[in-house]
């Protein structure tokens, strides 16, 4: 008989807060965390728990100084930030209110008491959301649950009915009905709320590099030929893949009725895939990690080949072939599922599993939701053959930050899905939650519409994971060369893109991991006492230094341009792909044609890239190219080893620029190393908006030659002024010194040519128009001319652009 495993959910230690926090009277305990994040259970019998929770982890904060005052009305708690009065009974709205001391910023909401409802009017004032379980079957947006961030500078999590973890590693519920919510009072800043949140939930995962790479997706019942020849093509094609997701025909799916459908499965198809492993090892060879889908609802019947295996484990007759119930309350169960079902499969090559959730939200065990259970077991059991572990499900509310990746279900092919998707991706970073992956062109229905499609990869291509998926209607597969010139073609560039920004994204996956700053992020983030930051909830940053504009409904016809209005914070920005460079601290129209996309960089950042968009996703990159954009600021790239628990290599690179008397300027970039060894490479470094330097050289002695480089359309990259630094110690760290730089014209005459060149205007328009552009004239000039807006737009914002200095 196989042995039983006792799998466990947690180390079964307890997570108290330190004796020194806490308050406590008839019926209530209150902890007081840091100075601004408060902890009150309520429980008339003082049932009061320090046990792990489904949502939290740790309670063990440095003690705050704080002060209580007790009197006939109750107790009064000071901090240096937030003042507690409670009248020691049931929380009420009459009976207990906390006030912020310090960080208010709406003087008519400055106090919080429980049930109070508080204006929901943004972007002028609210809460600012979490997250969502899904968008399944939504065509365009949902209203976005409540979360601890909020313009008035507190919000609650409510952990009251989270089962505990308890000492012998599973799972219970609590007794009683007592109330436990932890309030958060950090006003505006909430960079420091969301660290508080993470030290009290647990940290975001750090994801396997290889899941930065394009994901291809496709409800379509493959054969093993057929899928490995697509493979092929997308290589042959210049279109580089990281991930293979194999939907639910990999496993039976024309079972005997009387054991009921064939949606749940965990037995190959031996029709379609004759030999797994040699499949997976296919796969695995040409550089891919492999998920495949699970539903996981009807548990384990007579037909799956693992069947046998998990009866005995559980003490039941096999013979008998009475189904065993998927129970995600059971011990025995979820352990045997994992070792004799799942296991299997993994040791075949199977790297990770698709939680395609099927069973609802309610099991056997009071309060536990099923995908809770999936989530947890199934992320941490992908970590058996010492991987990182990884997982792709939908969210579920109780740490869901811990179980990456996100599926946000099976969405609606429209231009309102994808206008909804950037504000939805952004605002789950106020739950933690920063690696959301969606159904990139939309799951189902709709029309076939190539605008949509492009855009809608562009932003797929700028988000924390780019999974193209569709039905198994055989005429929405997401294939690019599906759509026929020039769409392929720019939709090739993109996915090729996305590739050589893995070293960025792949930096932004450590600083959510260690400092808990989500890959993409609402602009309040970073800028939140900004009200224009609150007015553009579509626009979010990506990574350190990016800023990315989606573009989400379709362009004007008469020009065949889009534009979209957007607010860049302080600083400089300069467009990646186009070169432009914009004042910050004000709203811009931004406009573009079908090949472009708004993404910018903030100056002085230092954008790390793979020079090769076709190497191995899941390695650092032989070839890096440096997109250094002239100004002053620091930037960061981030390596490991790719083990489990990895030690970073950080490169700090340090940008400064000075400008001369005689008008030309000089730029030094300092990088340096610590952490652990990072391997030499290649590095060619481009500067965009400049076209010569009288001189340019290495600290090492080395003098460097520089060349002025076109705009790459190949590789989406602007004009600028290239440097080979041929082999580079990149652990060493280095100075590159370019001095006597001459910045390039704010803009190139010649896009502005070519946007009036595609425009369906009268000929005599565009001559004007372009007079106008090589007299140098105005914008104003422009303005009172009678062209579509968005032709207007586009040579309004070229004729503002500045140059780099």
């Amino acid at each position: 008989m196989p042995e039983r495993t006792k799998i466990a959910l947690s180390d079964g230690a307890s997570a108290p807060a330190s004796e020194g926090a806490i308050v406590a009277g008839p019926g209530y305990r209150i902890s007081l965390l840091t100075d601004r994040l408060i902890r009150i259970e309520w429980d008339p019998q003082a049932r009061f728990f320090d046990e792990k929770t489904q949502q939290v982890l740790n309670r063990a904060f440095d003690v705050p100084e704080f002060r209580v005052v007790r009197d006939e009305h109750g107790i009064e708690i000071t901090t240096d930030s937030l003042r507690l009065r409670y009248d020691e009974r049931m929380p009420s709205t009459a009976g207990l209110s906390i006030s912020l001391l310090s960080g208010a910023t709406d003087v008519h909401y400055t106090t919080w008491r429980p049930g109070q409802q508080f204006p929901q009017t943004l972007p002028l004032r609210g809460n600012l959301g979490s997250t969502a379980r899904t968008l399944d079957e939504i065509d365009g947006a949902i209203e976005i649950p409540p979360g601890i961030l909020s313009t008035f500078g507190f919000g609650v999590l409510d952990d009251s009915e989270s089962l505990l973890l308890g000492a012998d590693g599973w799972i219970r519920p609590r007794d009683g009905d007592g109330q436990d919510f932890y309030f958060f009072g950090y006003g505006r800043d909430f960079s420091a709320a969301l660290r508080a949140f993470h030290h009290l939930t647990g940290p975001i995962p750090l994801v396997p590099r290889f899941a930065l790479g394009n994901w291809w997706s496709r409800y379509w019942a493959y054969d093993e030929p057929e899928y490995l020849a697509l493979m092929a093509r997308f290589r042959d094609d210049g279109i580089p893949l990281s991930v293979a997701v194999i939907d639910m025909d990999w496993h039976l799916v024309d079972v005997d009725p009387a054991i009921g459908t064939g949606w749940t499965g965990y037995t190959w198809n031996t029709e379609l895939f004759p030999d797994p492993e040699r499949f997976l090892g296919e796969l695995h060879a040409r550089g891919l990690a492999v998920t495949l889908n699970l539903h996981p609802a009807d548990g384990i019947r007579r037909h799956e080949s693992s069947y046998v295996r998990v009866a005995e484990a559980m003490g039941i007759d096999p013979s008998v072939g009475n189904p065993i119930d998927f129970d995600v309350s059971s011990r025995d169960f979820m352990g045997a599922y994992q070792d004799h079902v799942l296991g299997p499969l993994e040791d075949q090559g199977v790297d990770f599993w698709w939680i395609d959730w099927q069973s609802g939200e309610h099991s056997r065990m009071p309060g536990l939701d099923p995908l809770w259970m999936l989530n947890h077991t199934h992320f941490h059991a992908s970590a058996r053959h010492g991987r990182r572990p990884l997982t792709f499900s939908r969210y579920t509310e109780r740490g869901g930050h811990r179980y990456p990746v996100g599926f946000s279900g099976d969405t609606i092919v429209s231009w309102a899905s994808l206008a909804f998707q950037p504000e939805f991706t952004a605002t789950a970073a106020n739950a933690g939650y920063t690696w959301w992956s969606h159904d990139i062109g939309g799951h189902m229905h709709g029309v076939h519409d190539v605008e949509l499609a492009v855009r809608w990869l562009q932003f797929g291509v700028l988000s924390p994971i780019n999974r193209l998926h569709s039905s198994a209607n055989p005429f929405s597969s997401k294939e690019p060369w599906a759509y026929g010139e020039p769409a392929a073609t720019i939709m090739r560039r993109y996915l090729r893109l996305r590739h050589r920004l893995i070293p960025t994204l792949y930096t932004a996956a450590w600083a959510a991991h260690r400092d808990h700053v989500s890959v993409v992020r609402p602009l309040y983030h970073d800028a939140p006492r900004e009200h224009a930051a609150y007015r553009h909830p579509h626009e979010y940053l990506l990574g350190e230094h990016l800023l990315v504009v989606p573009i989400t409904a379709p362009r004007e016809r008469t020009s065949e341009l889009a534009t979209v209005r957007a607010w860049l914070p302080e600083g400089d920005w300069v467009d990646l792909l186009t070169g432009l460079r914009y004042r910050g601290s004000r709203e811009v129209l931004l406009t573009r044609s079908l090949d472009e996309y708004p993404v910018l960089a903030r100056a002085g950042a230092v954008v790390p890239l793979d020079a090769d968009p076709m190497s191995h996703a899941a390695d650092a990159p032989e070839h890096m190219e440096l997109l250094v954009i002239p100004g002053a600021a620091t930037s960061t790239l981030i390596e490991d080893d790719g083990a489990a628990e990895p030690e970073p290599g950080v490169v700090s690179f340090v940008q400064t620029l000075q400008v001369r008397g005689d008008g030309l300027a000089d730029i030094t970039v300092v990088a340096t190393h610590s952490g652990a060894p990072m391997r030499a490479r290649r590095v060619t470094v481009r500067v965009p908006g400049i076209r010569g330097a009288e001189s340019v050289s290495l600290e090492d002695g080395r003098v460097l030659s520089s060349t002025p480089l076109p705009a790459d359309p190949e590789a989406l990259a602007p004009a600028g002024l290239g440097i080979d630094l041929d082999d580079v110690s990149v652990g060493d760290g280095f100075t590159l010194r370019v001095s006597g730089v001459e910045r390039s014209a704010a803009f190139d005459p010649e896009r502005i040519f070519g946007q009036l060149q595609n425009a369906g205007i009268g000929y005599e328009a565009k001559r004007l128009v372009w007079s106008i552009v090589t007299e140098r004239g105005s914008a104003d000039a422009i303005a009172g001319m009678d062209l579509p807006r968005e032709l207007r737009d586009a040579v309004t914002e070229q004729l503002a652009a500045v140059p780099a200095w």
